[in-house]
């Protein structure tokens, strides 16, 4: 029986809030995976997670066994870290989290030469919109485009910083003119981003400071690249992040509106969990990013 695979799955369960989807980051079934918990608490002659058909919850037991299965397996883990890094090995499975828009229009170009230089490693991308649970969804790194992070359990490495963009196509102007006060906004058709920092209102710092407006919107949608189709078909005004605007911009296929009215600007950072070492593949992945990403189209350090 190999007791560090099992305390894993176990691990995994509690951490996954339930054996599907635990099985689903473990690459096995349910079911080999309820054999897996069945064989773990045979051996340990107890019963470490109460299972109903709706719910699992962990006994005193379980808790008390899960703690200190992450404090070996913790332990575990950084001693082979050390071990390959003093072999320069960088090597594994890559988790990592990372916005649609941001993933494909910026980050899919940088990936083929990363893995180049790390043949030994195997890249999981996980493109999402929305801010995920990086521990809980046991993501070695997440990247995320915020204004400000609240998450304490992380550490945040700034990588590059970006501007919100406000656009509108040529033929959209050409009918309706451009605003130039925030206030005339409420005239247009505007199209927001939905998991913005602040949904319902355009924060937007000018000559004469910041102003925050609540803005009707015609079109409202958690997904930047749907955005940036319909400001270029024409559809109204709205904002994007400058990576996705400044190719469009110079190419005239859209025109910036209140170029003296700006977002604060926002910051790419790469979140991971509080480690006492940094994996070899972790390191590895944020140092490239660090030297990639400021060269990247629309972004800056």
């Amino acid at each position: 029986m190999d007791s560090f695979t099992l305390m894993r799955a176990f691990r995994r369960i509690v951490e996954r809030g339930g054996l599907a989807r635990a099985a689903e980051d473990l690459d096995m079934s349910a079911a080999g995976l309820s054999k897996q918990l069945r064989t773990l608490e045979s051996h340990l002659g107890v019963v470490l997670l109460q299972r109903t058909t709706r719910r699992m919850s962990l006994t005193d037991t379980g808790h008390a066994y899960y703690a200190e299965c992450c404090r070996l397996l913790d332990a575990l883990d950084a001693l082979e870290r050390g071990i390959a890094e003093q072999h320069g090995q960088v090597g594994g499975r890559l988790r990592v989290n990372a916005p649609l828009s941001f993933a494909v229009s910026t980050l899919s170009p940088l990936l083929p030469r990363f893995l180049a230089l790390h043949p030994q490693l195997a890249l999981d991308l996980v493109m999402e919109d929305r801010v995920v649970d990086a521990v809980g969804e046991g993501f070695d790194v997440s990247l995320r485009l915020r204004a400000d992070l609240d998450d304490s359990r992380l550490v945040a490495r700034r990588l590059a910083s970006l501007q919100q963009v406000l656009c509108a196509a040529p033929a959209y102007l050409r009918h309706h003119p451009a605003p130039t006060t925030v206030e005339q906004l409420r005239e247009h058709a505007l199209l927001a981003y939905s998991l913005s920092d602040s949904p319902g209102s355009w924060p937007l710092q000018g000559p004469d400071g910041r102003i925050s407006v609540p803005l009707p919107t015609r079109v409202s949608a958690n997904n930047s690249l749907l955005l940036r189709e319909l400001l270029v078909a024409g559809m109204g005004i709205g904002a994007l992040p400058s990576f996705l605007a400044a190719p469009l911009l110079a190419n005239g296929q859209l025109q910036q509106v209140l170029p003296d009215h700006r977002y604060p600007p926002r910051v790419v950072h790469a979140i991971y969990p509080t480690q006492r070492h940094l994996q070899p593949k972790v390191r590895a992945f944020i140092d490239f990013l660090l030297e990639a990403l400021p060269q990247a189209e629309g972004l800056d350090y």
